[in-house]
């Protein structure tokens, strides 16, 4: 499958409903709100921008990580408005430039033109995957003209096996079994800070939502790892081989599945001692903690027992025992907490828990050896070790004893998910920001697919540039409702300059722009006080034919007198096409005093953009005047 990946629902549906009707009908501001503060259609929207860390100045500094906020209320009564979906940008005020209203900057950023892209984005998320080789591929699936933007390659000391991404996320825990280590990489940066020594090979992870510990089982037992200072606390024995992990909701017990020992050890997380070690059935293998029965459920593969575990009390303690047969490996609970999916990969069956009665309710025959499972809101996404066709299970229509289980499908990709060169503890299948919608991982493709529930087959998907995606994550930049009305998100600082803050609600449907100052850091701001440029460029269409020579001159204006700066010798040139896999530093000839030439031809079609330096005219290559051109293909090649 060759389509580019599917745009999340939320940006596809304010693209949609940006109409010239539904422009008309949208309230028009065409001056920024200088007090943060803005009322239209009955919504007050507050706007603040501060550093996420406790730094002692609240000025927003470039290349610092921020929050920005905006907070939402019913402008008559002062209630929070909840389940909004905002949208929002930061765009550099450019000297020059033309000014544009609200309304036309939002359209031109809900349209995702390539030639007026805004300078940060508040509603991206990105795909992680997890690689067969000592890699993980950072996409940005948003990219578009026909392909996928690697953004990052982030580079392991051996090949991941489980990962953990904090609650805030900008950390993220992969556990490298070869190494004995757990990288700790920055989200931000996507560069690995550091590599914490475990023990023998650490694999399965279990990160409390509290933040405080992050739990990894190796050969011997768990390692706790502080979060807050990045380093391993305890260690505690349980049994040698490999063991399984779940967390109470409260955070306070953690469950230790030894499949050796064919035992469970219950721990307490804020003393980290050992509470009990309470018999299971053979080789218990999967382990999940039930929210609805507050009880933990431990399944075990050599004869399919399945032991339910009370640790609320003083002494932890067994209080149900459910048979089913040999062979299971899975149990994972449906949001809710009350039912819970069993696969049987040897048997070709898949089981369903009641926690609330503590019994099976059904049975299905699933071939091709049901191997993994996903949830969304709305359905149970199976996939088999045998076969590319994932099962979908809708949630609302299971429950019924001794009943049918329905089940419908789509192609997951071409090749089983089994013929892989390596599993993975982590997820295959996750579901993606915006609504009723997964990604799934095909190893044996190399690539992901983007599925949209009640479609027929995947809307989309995007190449892992020749890696096996053994599991894969998201990671939500998007504006999230952290508190009642109070929509955040992290995001790195651009340049230091005056922006205007695009805001977009869709219900009501309001466009208001707000003005951010971004301040630079003192080393920026001492290496700025010599004068701008302004980059002036003789090209006009930005769409050109690959394989057929470009030529562009420029002219580097001085921005206060405007007047072109003369005699530069030393004005040059990157290029590359994105997503960076072809580049190249050229220097531009001079054409007089004033003028320069760039010459070069695109060798294929694709989206290309062009840099331009001179230290002589104080012009750094990673200054924000860029041009963008789209090469397409020779017309009849």
């Amino acid at each position: 499958m060759q389509r580019r990946f599917g745009i999340p629902q939320l940006t596809l549906w304010l693209a949609l409903s940006l109409t010239p009707l539904a422009l008309a009908q949208t309230p028009v501001n065409t001056e920024p709100a200088p007090a943060g503060v803005a009322t239209q259609a009955g919504v007050k929207v507050s706007f603040a921008i501060q550093p996420a860390s406790s730094a002692t100045t609240n000025l927003a500094r470039e290349g610092d990580d921020a929050i920005i906020r905006f907070t939402l209320t019913d402008a008559a009564t002062g209630a929070p408005w909840r389940n909004a979906r905002p949208a929002a940008w930061l765009h550099l005020q450019r000297q020059g430039a033309v000014a544009r209203n609200c309304t036309q900057q939002a359209a031109a950023f809900l349209g995702g033109n390539l030639f007026t892209p805004a300078t940060l984005n508040l509603n991206l998320y990105y795909v992680l995957t997890l690689n067969q080789d000592a890699t993980i591929s950072v996409v940005d699936p948003l990219f578009g003209f026909g392909g996928t933007k690697l953004l990052a390659l982030v580079m392991l000391k051996a090949p991941g096996e489980d990962w953990a991404l904090t609650p805030d996320q900008k950390l993220l825990f992969v556990s490298l079994p070869d190494a004995g280590q757990v990288a700790v990489v920055d989200v931000t940066s996507w560069r690995v800070l550091t590599n914490l020594d475990i023990g023998p090979h650490p694999a399965r992870l279990a990160l409390q939502s509290d933040g405080q510990y992050l739990w990894v089982e190796y050969d011997q037992g768990v390692a706790a790892i502080n979060l807050a200072t990045r380093k391993v606390v305890t260690r505690i024995a349980t049994s040698p081989g490999r063991h399984g992990l779940a967390l109470s909701d409260d955070n306070r017990t953690l469950f230790v599945a030894n499949q050796t020992a064919d035992t469970v050890s219950v721990l307490d997380t804020q003393k980290l001692l050992k509470l009990a070690e309470l018999p299971t059935g053979r080789q218990p293998a999967a382990i999940a903690y039930s929210s609805a029965a507050q009880m933990a459920y431990v399944l075990s593969s050599r004869d399919g027992r399945i032991v339910a575990i009370n640790a609320a009390g003083s002494r932890p303690a067994i209080v149900a025992q459910i048979e089913t047969a040999p062979g299971a490996e899975q149990l994972k609970f449906a949001p809710g907490g009350r039912y819970a999916f069993i696969t049987n990969p040897v048997r070709d069956q898949l089981y369903l828990l009641d926690a609330a009665t503590n019994r099976l309710l059904q049975t299905a025959g699933i071939s091709h050896g049901p191997e993994q499972i996903a949830f969304s809101d709305k359905l149970a996404y199976l996939r088999r070790r045998n076969s590319e066709t994932v099962l979908m299970i809708p949630l609302a229509q299971i429950g019924a004893e001794n009943q049918l289980v329905p089940v419908a499908d789509f192609p997951g990709g071409q090749t089983p998910f089994g013929k892989g060169s390596r599993t993975s503890l982590a997820d295959g299948i996750v579901p993606a920001p915006g609504s009723s919608s997964v990604l799934v991982a095909n190893p044996a493709d190399k690539a992901i697919y983007y599925y949209q529930e009640g479609m027929a087959a995947p809307m989309g998907g995007f190449n892992n540039y020749g890696r096996e995606p053994r599991a894969v994550l998201v990671v939500d930049r998007s504006l999230q409702e952290r508190s009642s009305g109070v929509y955040e998100t992290v995001a790195r600082l651009p340049r230091a300059g005056q922006y205007d803050v695009v805001f977009f609600l869709d219900a009501p449907r309001l466009v208001q722009c707000f003005s951010a100052n971004i301040a630079p850091t003192p080393a920026t701001a001492q290496a700025s006080a010599a004068r701008p440029v302004i980059v002036q460029s003789s090209l006009s269409e930005p769409v050109v034919r690959a394989g057929e020579p470009l030529r562009v001159q420029f002219r580097l204006l001085d921005a206060v007198t405007k007047e072109p700066q003369r005699g530069l010798r030393d004005v040059r040139a990157l290029i590359f096409r994105a997503p960076g896999v072809w580049q190249r530093r050229l220097a531009t000839s001079p054409l007089g005093e004033e003028q320069h030439v760039l010459e070069f031809t695109p060798p294929e079609p694709g989206i290309y953009y062009i840099y331009l330096e001179s230290r002589a005219a104080g012009l750094p290559l990673n200054n924000p005047q860029y041009l963008v051109i789209e090469a397409k293909p020779i017309a009849g090649g």
